[in-house]
């Protein structure tokens, strides 16, 4: 698949509408939970760069019904953008850790709305089992929506995973992807680029895996550091330093131009949670980071999948023993 014209990376949003015929918005939603990493089934405190919200703090409070929290979102992306249809896009923890009833209940209750054409589903690759992919299968075609479940891999390298506490390895989340895919839904890969443990032979690693894999989106995460957390307290002892803005903005070029243009670019870098942090973003809004990216992509006249070449028998073609 080629960029469109004039297209340094294939963005999300010019997705979203082409594929819905105009703008769509995730509610996010906020269930109250854990991950086998936090309640001592594979281990305790989950990944060092985890805090207590699980990646939720920019959720209503999980106090809140599901009803209520897509009522409450969708009243105010309606008001502020005037928006009209809508992903249920459940956000904070494992999703898929939840009890088979209440996983299935959630979903449920989240499609009530007419405006909800989809539904996304962030979870653990470990935490990928045929029963919720069926159910999950099952409301699909009852419901025509479009759905696609978020694996939080962070790297492809099983060693830094260890490092980070992450309680999976790489297997894991290949066989989630083959499952997921059996299913035809939609995977979103998430994937930090700065990592201590990671180099730039990491960041191609990256990009070339989740190409062969075939999946559907990514997102790209800048590495932010909680205080009270592993990587936090590590960070206050020297035992890292984070890499410069620059080689994060070298690491997201690098990452595009391996990466298979037919994967759509979800998030070029994340936002951390306010408050409480020894490192976030380099002290820069993220649309500056994101701004920098689009303008040193310009600057090199490269562009996502410049650098994709190496599937199908590269060796063939270098060896002219095949035309392309």
């Amino acid at each position: 698949m080629r960029l469109a014209e004039g297209k340094r990376y294939n963005d999300y949003s010019s997705h979203l509408a082409e594929k819905f015929g105009g703008k769509v918005y995730k509610l996010p939603v906020n269930i109250p939970g854990t991950c086998p990493n936090r309640d001592g089934v594979l281990g305790h405190g989950g990944c060092i760069f985890c805090d207590e919200e699980g990646s939720g703090f920019e959720c209503l409070p999980n106090t809140l019904t599901v009803r209520e929290q897509i009522r409450e979102n969708k009243k105010f992306f309606m008001k502020r953008f005037h928006a009209q249809k809508f992903i249920a896009y459940f956000q904070a923890f494992t999703n898929t850790y939840l009890p088979f009833d209440r996983f299935c209940s959630n979903m449920r209750e989240a499609v009530e709305d007419e405006d909800i054409i989809g539904i996304s589903v962030s979870t653990r690759p470990d935490c990928i089992n045929d029963a919720y992919l069926d159910f999950a299968a099952s409301l699909q075609r009852e419901r025509n929506l479009a759905i696609d479940i978020e694996l939080g891999l962070q790297t492809v390298n099983y060693h830094t995973l260890q490092k980070i506490n992450r309680g999976h390895g790489l297997a894991e989340f290949i066989d989630a992807v083959l499952r997921i895919k059996q299913r035809g839904f939609a995977v979103v890969s998430h994937i930090i680029l700065n990592l201590p443990w990671d180099d730039e032979t990491d960041v191609i690693e990256n990009a070339k895996i989740l190409s062969a894999l075939g999946v559907d989106y990514v997102k790209l995460h800048s590495l932010y550091i909680v205080k009270r957390t592993v990587l936090g307290d590590m960070y206050s002892r020297g035992e890292f330093k984070v890499i410069s803005l620059e080689e994060y903005v070298r690491r997201v070029v690098t990452f595009l131009e391996y990466l298979d243009p037919a994967i759509v670019i979800q998030r070029l870098v994340g936002k951390g949670p306010q408050g409480n942090m020894y490192f976030c973003n380099w002290d820069t809004s993220w649309w500056k980071i994101k701004q920098l990216i689009e303008e040193t992509m310009e600057r090199l006249d490269t562009k996502q999948g410049a650098k994709f070449d190496y599937l199908n028998g590269k060796a063939l073609f270098a060896g002219k023993l095949v035309e392309r």
